[in-house]
């Protein structure tokens, strides 16, 4: 039987209502058999400061080390600005850092975000997508889960009602888990060489 692959979620918000917190929320229903998931909370991240950064903050401890014991990341994200929102820029800053200590490297990736507007995000996982390519993280291309008017696809709970995003979340995490697996050294192969 195959290892459960475990997924890193963080959502790009602090916003205790954020639809990208719901859209993680939903993911962690959705996740295949195989599969969990794990959503860290950007709150008390302070403020990026190369100054600290091999002493860095418990708190930049504790998502380096979730990182790491991760087989793979899940970022829920809002676009603010027609980009990510700083405090999402942040970890990601603090998490590959100092210079060659990078949590983020060689991690399979993945990513959604759910915006009040039309097209739910697109340009701010666009920039996600860039920042992958310096962190030498290996990007999930598809399906691209932007859903725009969250208002409209989620409850007063926070539940996700919208069954389209539902199929799209639960399609997305089928691929990263495939991927994750594909991506992950074959140790059978392993052992035979040594």
């Amino acid at each position: 039987m195959a290892e459960v692959i475990k997924i890193l979620g963080i959502p790009g918000s602090l916003r205790k209502a954020s639809y990208n917190r719901f859209l993680l929320r939903a993911a962690q229903e959705l996740a295949p058999e195989g599969a969990t998931i794990d959503i860290f909370e950007l709150d008390d991240i302070p403020s990026f400061n190369q100054d600290e950064e091999r002493n860095p903050p418990a708190r930049i401890v504790s998502l380096k080390s979730m990182v790491r014991a991760a087989d793979a990341i899940l970022f829920a994200t809002p676009e603010y600005n027609y980009s990510v929102p700083g405090v999402l820029k942040n970890a990601i800053d603090w998490a590959s850092r100092p210079y060659g200590d990078s949590a983020w490297n060689e991690k399979p990736v993945a990513v959604m975000g759910a915006s009040v507007g039309r097209i739910g995000t697109a340009r701010a996982q666009y920039h996600l997508r860039q920042m992958f390519v310096f962190l030498n993280m290996h990007a999930l291309s598809q399906p691209e889960v932007m859903v725009g008017n969250a208002a409209q696809r989620f409850d007063e709970n926070g539940n996700l009602t919208d069954e389209q995003s539902a199929n799209l979340i639960r399609q997305l995490l089928e691929n990263l888990v495939t991927w994750t697996r594909r991506l992950q050294p074959d140790s059978s192969r392993l052992l035979r060489a040594s």
